[in-house]
């Protein structure tokens, strides 16, 4: 990668995991599933007139909305609230990469490398020593609920394996949209109408902010960037980057809110990781270019490689 295609990339990455820490400001102003419908909601609704019609079946796109816009989005948000600090969100959501395997072989008949087995044994034990990890500040039922929503994340994965979405951005922006709706109605039936309308009211600069950053900079620069790098480098060149957006999510919990980090969590942050470069970080042959010819989700972030035939035979 040439050096400008590096700053986007990593300018990314710090978008991404800084991400969480807004996600949690911004819920000292919203009620959780009203705050994640918001988000979705200026992610979208600007956007879908500008770019048009996705290019992949509706079925997809309502598909991938409802796990990863309602489900994913809806349980990690709710976590939070409920005491799951942010840096440690960040990376206990990364669990996503052993449910996506796992699915992977389970729904599509994949056969994982030696080396991702070993990665999911090794980030595995990262979650398992959290769980048992009994002097973090987190309930452990909303330490499920973000396990619950990396199983969601590894789900919307699989589904778009088969979407094949050419324009990362564009099939975003829909995935986005169909998730306004239902988050919404969620959010009046279990948070409640005088909920919603007061946090509505009280809106300060803070929370227009919050809503801001994970509407245009989170979703709509960070998708349109990745997509692009896709677009120009093969999908194992760009992936690992993904690698530092819990680094950067603990990091700025740190700085930001003073989330410290202590032994055993970084013990297991260390394992998380690890497991996870195992799964993604692999030695590309000379003509593996050429017979890669599948969209492919890594690290859970959606990726593209492949010929232009195969670009030919996605689905409209």
């Amino acid at each position: 990668m040439n050096p400008r295609h590096v700053l986007l990339a990593l300018a990314v990455v710090v978008v991404w995991g800084v991400n969480f820490v807004v996600i949690e400001i911004g819920l000292e102003d919203f009620p959780p599933l009203l705050f994640s419908a918001l988000r979705f909601f200026f992610a979208a609704v600007p956007a879908i007139f500008l770019l048009g019609k996705p290019r992949v079946a509706w079925r997809y796109v309502i598909a991938v909305g409802l796990a990863l816009g309602v489900a994913k989005f809806g349980l990690l948000f709710i976590a939070m609230d409920h005491g799951v600090p942010a840096g440690l969100s960040s990376l206990v959501l990364q669990s996503q990469v052993i449910f996506t395997l796992l699915f992977a072989v389970l729904v599509l008949r994949e056969r994982p490398r030696r080396t991702q087995w070993l990665g999911i044994a090794i980030a595995c034990g990262g979650i398992v020593l959290i769980v048992l990890d009994g002097g973090l500040a987190a309930p452990l039922g909303a330490l499920v609920l973000v396990i619950a929503a990396a199983g969601c994340w590894g789900v919307s994965n699989i589904v778009t394996r088969h979407a094949k979405p050419q324009d990362t951005l564009r099939f975003m922006v829909w995935v986005s949209a169909v998730a306004v709706l239902p988050l919404l109605t969620l959010s009046l039936l279990t948070e409640g109408a005088h909920a919603d309308v007061e946090a509505l009211r009280s809106i300060d600069l803070t929370g227009i902010g919050a809503i801001a950053y994970l509407s245009f900079a989170a979703t709509l620069f960070g998708f349109g960037v990745w997509g692009f790098l896709l677009r120009q480098y093969d999908a194992s060149t760009v992936a690992p980057f993904s690698l530092l957006v819990p680094v950067i999510g603990m990091a700025a919990a740190w700085v930001l809110r003073g989330e410290a980090v202590g032994g055993r969590q970084a013990i297991a942050a260390a394992l998380i990781i690890g497991g996870m470069a195992c799964t993604v970080i692999r030695r590309t042959r000379p003509d593996a270019k050429a017979a890669s010819s599948r969209s492919a989700v890594d690290c859970g972030v959606l990726t593209r490689t492949g010929s232009p035939a195969a670009s030919r035979s996605s689905p409209r």
